[in-house]
């Protein structure tokens, strides 16, 4: 997200907005105003922090952001688990190789020493982390950012019930016997309750008792389960968010025990200035749509062009997720306090821009070994969408597989325009629709961070992103 498209972006009222956010949730914590407080840079110092999912997209950049801008933490603990032909220990060393680590590298060389990898499997009981590792976490521990999750859309219901919420629960167990704790931080999702149309930063009723479900899911094979989760998720989308909305409820349900926060970031996309522009390691959700539609595979896509695309930059994310954390161990609100972490409210930006932006682009840059030159639309309607994906996509994947098979060749663009087609078709429901949020808690948020932070880029991604 360049800096260009968010010229000419109404701002106007924004630092109104914090003010008023910032009073509002004054009184809710009972605490003091930021300028009384540490800055984020300086609460971090010292502190040992507990991180899931830091193998993942967003993992990855929260342990880069906070080593590089926060140098002197003193040691990240991850949550690793084991792959087949890969140790733990190993899985942390590639990490640590990626590109993504080269600034933080360069200012520090030894800074892998403050990372220490944790043996877990979430899908074990007590996540499977040893007797001793549970005392070394429950007695240094200050701080929790729970960001594992499984973010297939598609997921069969009891293994994403299994990661997002049966995983969260015993992560909270765990919490709970930790002596030292200050915040857990629960890094969920915009479209949790996409159901609704207008999105305030509230925990809504779950659309069933956690519980329940567990218990009952618990002696259905996985035949009954798959049966019967359409009707399970109503009118959600698919059983990612549906898994996503149910672990909400079990995180505020240990608001009384502890210090807790919610972020909930739209679709996350490629970095937008930290530690480098454009920096992307999956092709998930739009950037591999992007890349379809840059090497000329994908031309046609049905979407709203008048929709909003709410796309936030990872670094705009894990900026927030850290000023929150800061926030939440300093201020201990009352109650757990959701950031709506979205950019369609400030700086709205249409499926019908993105398309011209990024044909414009690819055009400008062609990627390299292109299928064909890229010129893909958007249409939202089904008919029109249909008969493109046969004249565009299957009829030359054909003609391009027979051409394989004559030279004795493997075929292979059917079983790449098959995934596209999948993948696309994931997407439809929020490419076709527009939501609004309310974001009073992250405009506080922006009131409450100091000068210092605005030297280590925290402010600045959070309160400039329009308007440089």
């Amino acid at each position: 997200m360049s800096t260009d498209l968010c010229e000419g972006r109404d701002l106007d009222g924004l630092g109104e907005q914090a003010t008023d956010a910032q009073t509002r949730l004054t009184d809710i914590c009972g605490g003091a105003t930021g300028s009384s407080m540490a800055s984020v840079v300086e609460y971090y110092a010292g502190k040992n922090v507990l991180i899931t999912g830091a193998t993942g997209f967003m993992g990855k950049v929260l342990v880069e952001k906070l080593l590089r801008s926060c140098p002197e933490v003193k040691a990240l603990y991850i949550l690793v688990r084991p792959k087949a032909g890969q140790s733990m220990q190993q899985r942390v060393s590639d990490m640590m190789k990626c590109k993504l680590f080269d600034r933080v590298r360069e200012e520090n060389p030894d800074f892998h020493q403050k990372i220490i990898p944790i043996s877990s499997e979430l899908t074990q009981p007590g996540l499977a982390i040893s007797p001793e590792d549970v005392e070394k976490l429950t007695t240094c521990i200050n701080i929790v950012f729970h960001c594992a999750a499984t973010i297939r859309f598609d997921e069969p219901l009891k293994h994403a019930l299994q990661l997002n919420v049966i995983a969260t629960q015993q992560l909270l167990s765990l919490a709970q016997q930790m002596h030292h704790l200050e915040a857990f931080i629960h890094i969920s999702t915009a479209y949790a309750n996409c159901n609704r149309k207008h999105i305030d930063e509230v925990i809504y009723p779950p659309p069933v008792e956690p519980k329940k479900l567990i218990d009952s899911l618990e002696w259905m094979d996985d035949g009954i389960v798959r049966d019967i989760t359409p009707r399970l998720i109503g009118d959600r989308p698919n059983t990612y968010t549906y898994t996503k909305a149910l672990a909400e409820y079990v995180v505020q349900q240990e608001q009384d025990k502890l210090n807790i926060g919610i972020i909930r970031p739209s679709i996350v996309g490629a970095s937008w200035q930290e530690p480098f522009p454009g920096w992307i390691d999956n092709f998930n959700g739009p950037s591999g749509v992007f890349i379809a539609a840059g090497k000329g595979i994908l031309r046609t896509m049905r979407a709203n062009n008048d929709a909003v695309a709410d796309l936030i930059p990872v670094d705009v994310v894990i900026s927030l997720t850290l000023a929150a954390g800061w926030y939440t161990a300093v201020h201990r609100p009352k109650t757990a306090l959701v950031y709506n972490c979205t950019t369609g409210g400030i700086n709205p930006f249409h499926w019908g821009e993105i398309e011209h932006h990024v044909m414009s682009s690819f055009k400008r840059n062609p990627l390299e070994q292109a299928f064909r030159r890229p010129n893909a639309n958007i249409t939202s309607n089904y008919l029109i969408n249909q008969y493109w994906i046969l004249v565009s996509h299957k009829f030359p994947a054909f003609i391009y597989d027979l051409f394989l098979r004559l030279s004795g060749q493997k075929p292979q663009m059917m079983r790449i325009f098959n995934r596209l087609h999948k993948a696309i078709s994931l997407l439809e429901y929020f490419s076709s629709q527009d939501w609004e949020w309310n974001s009073e808690n992250m405009n506080m948020l922006m009131g409450q961070l100091t000068p210092e932070d605005r030297k280590v880029g925290l402010t600045i991604h959070l309160t400039l992103m329009c308007a440089s």
